[in-house]
């Protein structure tokens, strides 16, 4: 994602951050520049660049893998990679959502990125309305400092004429993080690396996304959109054939998933937070089903990799291991988290199937079951 907007209110708070997905495009980008330089992009850099300046991250890169150009050549060389690239951004589940809801309610709010102010507008031109919804926009060429110094922030809340601490910032980085505590700002961490919510516990709050942002925690107007427990997303979709998982689904938890391998569906996967899922299945010969389905590293088990198991709530008398299943996902129940102990993990998912099976009778829902890629022909 590339940046962090400001909200500002008149009770409590906010800067709030805008989200886009960049992290896909970094990766391909520093794939085809180290590749000219006969290296490899491993990720192990990843860490040290989010949330830096464009100068900054290049720094990292190139002394890590001992590049023969300085840092301002290797800027030079990404520039036009990633220019061609921005068309390609998405933005992050729950982004659109938040920034409409602000604006409608009238809550000012300002942008404030360690990118540079005509990478910051080349970006948000390829989301309809975000340009204008924000009072204030600041790149990191703005400012003296960039993250993790607050200088972006102060500026921010200038422009907004509203004091540091009437602020909130909601940040994905360690440097944004660091910053806007620095300018003694509420900050709520929504981390854009996985499994390192460890790392921010600076921030005031940590959450798995934006869909899991409880803005009447910090004197906003609350969203009013949840259904019956369930908050309704624009639907999105997945398939193939369905593969042996870890073998616990059964065995352990006593809980049949139909596991799909996540080969074919990485850059899909990347877009959407780990979390409870429920939606509607269709199988090439059985027919059509209700459906809940966790994505994540199922921390109960420490998985090593982001997993989607679905379960469809039908019993079945037999195996269908290579036979095509399609998913249409229009919810989300919960974010992912860890449970003490293995039958507090099975009680919660227990409780998960009991709220989609009834959510996904309602009109909201229940229309998807007649989704043209359900049915496999």
């Amino acid at each position: 994602m590339i940046g962090r907007l400001l909200h500002l209110s008149q009770q409590l708070l906010p800067i709030v951050f805008f989200a886009v997905i960049t992290d896909g495009i970094v990766c391909n980008v520093l794939k085809i520049s180290l590749g000219k330089y006969g290296k490899e992009w491993d990720g192990r850099e990843t860490l040290k660049i989010v949330g830096k300046t464009p100068f900054e991250a290049a720094s990292a890169v190139v002394d890590d893998y001992g590049l023969p150009c300085s840092p301002i050549e290797f800027v030079s060389e990404l520039s036009p990679l990633f220019s061609q690239q921005w068309c390609n951004i998405k933005a992050l589940p729950g982004a659109n959502r938040l920034i409409k809801h602000l604006k409608s309610n009238g809550v000012p709010m300002a942008l404030a990125s360690n990118s540079p102010r005509e990478s910051i507008d080349a970006k948000i031109s390829f989301h309809n309305g975000w340009k204008d919804s924000f009072s204030v926009i600041i790149g990191g060429d703005e400012v003296r400092t960039g993250k993790p110094s607050p200088d972006i922030f102060f500026e921010a809340a200038r422009r907004l004429r509203m004091e540091p601490s009437s602020c909130l910032v909601i940040e994905d980085s360690l440097p944004g993080v660091t910053a806007g505590k620095a300018a003694e700002m509420e900050v709520v961490a929504v981390p854009s690396l996985p499994k390192q919510s460890h790392l921010y516990t600076a921030a005031d709050e940590v959450i798995n996304s934006l869909l899991d942002l409880q803005l009447e925690k910090w004197g906003l107007p609350p969203f009013a959109d949840w259904v019956e427990r369930t908050l309704p997303v624009d639907p999105w979709y997945i398939g193939g054939p369905v593969i042996k998982g870890f073998g616990r689904g059964s065995k352990v938890l006593g809980i049949p998933t139909a596991n799909l391998s996540t080969k074919d569906c990485s850059d899909l996967l990347a877009q959407y937070p780990s979390g409870v899922y429920f939606g509607w299945a269709g199988l090439s010969t059985r027919g059509i089903f209700k459906m809940v389905m966790s994505i994540g590293w199922n921390p109960y088990f420490s998985n090593k990799e982001k997993t989607i198991e679905p379960w469809l709530l039908h019993e079945f008398t037999e195996d269908f291991y290579g036979e095509e299943l399609r998913l249409v996902i229009v919810g989300y129940i919960r974010p992912e988290f860890n449970f003490p102990s293995l039958e507090s993990l099975i009680a919660k998912i227990h409780e998960d199937r009991r709220v989609a099976e009834k959510a996904l009778d309602l009109p909201v829902y229940s229309s998807y079951k007649n989704d043209s890629h359900l049915r496999v022909s």
